[in-house]
C-alpha cells in the first residue's frame, strides 16, 4: 500500500478499535447487578453502546480490514451489509442521544423545581417503547441498503454508492430520511441542551450570589463554624438558667439546647445526588457539542456526495467524522456518571 493508504489505515484502526473498547466498557460498565437496580439512564447507555458497537465492529472493522482484502470492495454483499448496518447504528445513535439529553433535562430540572421527585422519563416501560420506535425507524430506513447498495464499477472509487430505480425515489428516501432521522433528532437535542445550558447557569449564579452575601456579611467564620458556636452558647446559657430552677429543668432545657445542631448542620450540607445529576448533566452538553459539530458536518458531506457521486474524498471524510464521534462519546459519559475505572464490580 502508498503511503496515504497506511496513514488512512491507522487512523480507521484507531478510531476502530477505541470505539470498541469505550462503547463496550459504556454497556458492562452499565450493567445492573440486580433487576430492582435498573434505571432509565442505565437502560439508554446500554442502548447506545450496543447501536455503537454495531458501526464499531461490523462496518469500521471490515473497512479496516477491506484495505488488506481488495476483492471485498467489489462485492455486492458486502455493500449492502454495510451499508445497513451503518445506516442502522447511526440512526437508533442519534435518538438514543436525543433521549439522554431529553432524560437528564428531566431529571436536572426535576431535582432542581421539585426536590428531586421522578420524571416522566424514569418509567421503563416509556423507555422501552421510545427505544422500540426507534429501532423500527433505524430498520425501515437501512433495509432497503441491503438491495440498491453496490460498488460503483470503477477500480478506483473504493466507495459503495446506492443505486436507485429513479432519481425521483432516491430524492424521496433522502429527504425522509434527513427530516426523520436526523432534523427531528437535533432539534430534540438543541432544546434539551439549551434548557440543560439555562438551568446550570441560574444555578450557577444563586451559589454565587449566595456565596458573596455570605462574604459580605458580619460573620467571618464560615457558616459551620458559626453555627457550633451559637449552638454552644445558648447550651450554657440554658445550664446556667437550669441550676437556679432545678435538676428536673435543666435536663429538659439541655435537650432543647443542643438538638438545633446537628438540624443547622444537615442545612447546610450540599445534597450527593443534586451534585451527581449537575455532573452528568454536564456531560451531556458536551456530547451535545460533539454531536452537533460532527453530525452536522457529516450530513454537509452527505448531502453534497449525494449530488456528487464521485466525490470520494467526501465520503471518506463523512465517515471518519462519524467514527471519531462513536470513538470518543463513550469517554464522555463514562466521566459523566463517575464510572471511568476500572472496577466492573
Amino acid at each position: 500500500m502508498e503511503v496515504l493508504d497506511w496513514i488512512e489505515s491507522s487512523i480507521r484502526a484507531f478510531f476502530c478499535f477505541t470505539g470498541i473498547i469505550g462503547n463496550f466498557w459504556l454497556g458492562l460498565r452499565s450493567l445492573p447487578k440486580s433487576r430492582s437496580q435498573v434505571r432509565t439512564s442505565d437502560v439508554l447507555f446500554i442502548n447506545l453502546a450496543v447501536s455503537n458497537l454495531i458501526t464499531n465492529c461490523l462496518v469500521d472493522l471490515p473497512e479496516f480490514l477491506s484495505h488488506f482484502v481488495k476483492s471485498w470492495l467489489k462485492s455486492t454483499v458486502y455493500c449492502g451489509l454495510t451499508q445497513f448496518c451503518h445506516e442502522l447504528s447511526e440512526t437508533s445513535s442519534i435518538f438514543t442521544t436525543m433521549f439522554i439529553s431529553m432524560y437528564w433535562h428531566q431529571k436536572l430540572v426535576g431535582s432542581i423545581r421539585r426536590g428531586g421527585a421522578p420524571v416522566q422519563m424514569d418509567s421503563l416501560r416509556l423507555v422501552a417503547m421510545l427505544l422500540g420506535g426507534s429501532w423500527t425507524v433505524a430498520l425501515a430506513f437501512s433495509t432497503p441498503n441491503i438491495f440498491i447498495a453496490e460498488h460503483d464499477g470503477n477500480q478506483s472509487i473504493e466507495v459503495c454508492v446506492e443505486h436507485f430505480p429513479t432519481p425521483a425515489e432516491k430524492k424521496t428516501f433522502d429527504a425522509l430520511y434527513l427530516t426523520l432521522a436526523n432534523v427531528v433528532p437535533i432539534i430534540g437535542i438543541n432544546y434539551a441542551s439549551i434548557r440543560i445550558a439555562i438551568t446550570l447557569l441560574r444555578s450557577q449564579k444563586r451559589i454565587n450570589d449566595q456565596s458573596k452575601g455570605n462574604r459580605s456579611g458580619t460573620n467571618v467564620n464560615p457558616p459551620s463554624v458559626s453555627v457550633e458556636q451559637r449552638a454552644e452558647r445558648t447550651s450554657q446559657r440554658s445550664l446556667k438558667s437550669s441550676r437556679e430552677e432545678g435538676a428536673c429543668s435543666s435536663s429538659k432545657t439541655v435537650k432543647t439546647a443542643t438538638n438545633p445542631q446537628p438540624v443547622q448542620k444537615t442545612q447546610v450540607r450540599s445534597n450527593p445526588s443534586s451534585n451527581a445529576q449537575v455532573r452528568a448533566a454536564k456531560s451531556v452538553l458536551a456530547v451535545a457539542t460533539i454531536f452537533l459539530f460532527c453530525w452536522f458536518t457529516h450530513l454537509v458531506l452527505r448531502i453534497y456526495s449525494s449530488i456528487n457521486i464521485k466525490s470520494v474524498l467526501a465520503v471518506k471524510l463523512g465517515n471518519f467524522i462519524g467514527a471519531s464521534y462513536l470513538c470518543f462519546v463513550p469517554y464522555v459519559y463514562l466521566h459523566g456518571v463517575r464510572k471511568l475505572n476500572c472496577s466492573c464490580l
